[in-house]
């Protein structure tokens, strides 16, 4: 493929790449830090991811522990949690903040498999949209007559070639994440 592609490849692999890190946020057996990616503090009035507040460690297959370098900041720390959409009830101990995670219900499961399709199906029309993007710069090149016939049918078949390829991505990487959900 040739490198006026190379710009819409790269846009769609950047599609693939958000919806990696956003599986990584969606917990699974084992609790992860990446789960708190999307949880900001009100840390002296600038919204501040918590990992960059404390330490965030897993002392047990079970729990996650936040040590904050302020003390200060621990009620933030507790509302913040609170407030997101983790589901868990943050135990704060006034030295760090304790999170448990009790194995997934079937119920939880079927909603976080429910989530998994929802971001895979987002990743799917941005991937749709750099095609159509990609197809208004192609027509317009033709209609401009910097682009013959033949050339645009063969730039066509081949962003679509391109879009099949990172759909199936999306939908491979789909498949993993709703699999690792149903085992645990």
């Amino acid at each position: 493929m040739s490198n006026q592609y190379q710009a819409y490849q790269d846009k769609m692999q950047k599609t693939v790449d958000v919806l990696k890190h956003e599986f990584t946020t969606i917990r699974t057996g084992r609790p992860s830090a990446a789960v708190l990616d999307k949880v900001t503090v009100d840390y002296y009035g600038v919204a501040t991811p918590v990992q960059q507040v404390g330490n965030i460690s897993s002392p047990d297959p079970h729990s996650l522990l936040i040590q904050p370098y302020d003390s200060s900041v621990l009620k933030g720390i507790e509302k913040a949690i609170l407030a997101s959409d983790i589901g868990i009830t943050p135990q704060n101990d006034g030295k760090a903040i304790r999170l448990s995670f009790p194995p997934l219900t079937e119920e939880r499961r079927k909603e976080l498999t429910r989530q998994v399709s929802k971001y895979a199906e987002e990743a799917k029309v941005a991937v749709r949209n750099v095609r159509r993007d990609a197809m208004d710069d192609f027509k317009a090149q033709k209609k401009a007559s910097e682009m013959t016939e033949d050339d645009y049918k063969i730039a066509e078949k081949d962003i679509q070639n391109l879009t099949d390829k990172f759909i199936k991505e999306v939908e491979a990487e789909s498949a993993k994440k709703e699999k690792e959900l149903l085992e645990i």
